[in-house]
């Protein structure tokens, strides 16, 4: 059977898209190879038509996670009335973002997990890290400048990640709210601080 060009890349990009998904969403040792591409359709020997191995498509997931969070963050920045850093903040710690992990940002949902990956994974997450500080960093008010402009980047990511973390992490929804709530007005006073 002969497909039409571009099939391969188009199958390629379908088996990316729901290992990203399922990464984010169940972790990635939970996700298995037969079980991704069943979801897809395929076959577990046809995985190998596409990638060397499971790390292989990690780390193609990872780099796609991250800039589609990224964009999508960046579209709700543009969009909202609000002062940048505000709607960064605002759209990172809403209940939308927590409820659906498997879309949100990679940071928060496998940052424990790539500690343990090899180095090759780390680096296309390091990459992502970055790209997410400068995106935060962009936000920030004009008066923060210099290398307070990146160090407060990296400070209210963190806060970012870790308060979205534990909000999901949670089984008391009025405490995951609650954690949410707190979580913005911290972000927001390391702004104002600033």
């Amino acid at each position: 059977m002969r497909y039409e060009k571009g099939h391969k890349e188009q199958t390629r990009q379908k088996i990316v898209e729901a290992a990203s998904q399922r990464f984010r969403a169940d972790g990635i040792d939970a996700v298995g190879v037969v079980s991704l591409m069943g979801e897809v359709g395929l076959t577990q020997g046809g995985f190998y038509n596409h990638f060397d191995s499971k790390e292989d498509l990690v780390r193609e997931s990872v780099s796609m996670a991250t800039s589609a969070a990224k964009e999508r963050l960046a579209t709700k920045v543009a969009a909202s009335r609000s002062e940048g850093h505000r709607a960064l903040i605002n759209a990172y710690l809403s209940p939308e973002h927590r409820d659906h992990p498997g879309a949100g940002c990679v940071a928060a949902a496998l940052a424990a997990e790539m500690a343990r990956r090899p180095a090759g994974t780390r680096q296309v997450f390091t990459d992502g890290y970055e790209s997410m500080v400068e995106l935060i960093a962009s936000t920030l008010p004009a008066g923060v400048r210099g290398k307070r402009r990146r160090s407060l980047a990296m400070t209210l990511f963190a806060s970012l990640v870790g308060s979205l973390s534990l909000s999901r992490a949670v089984v008391d929804p009025t405490l995951s709210d609650e954690i949410l709530t707190l979580g913005k007005q911290a972000a927001l006073a390391l702004v104002d601080a600033s």
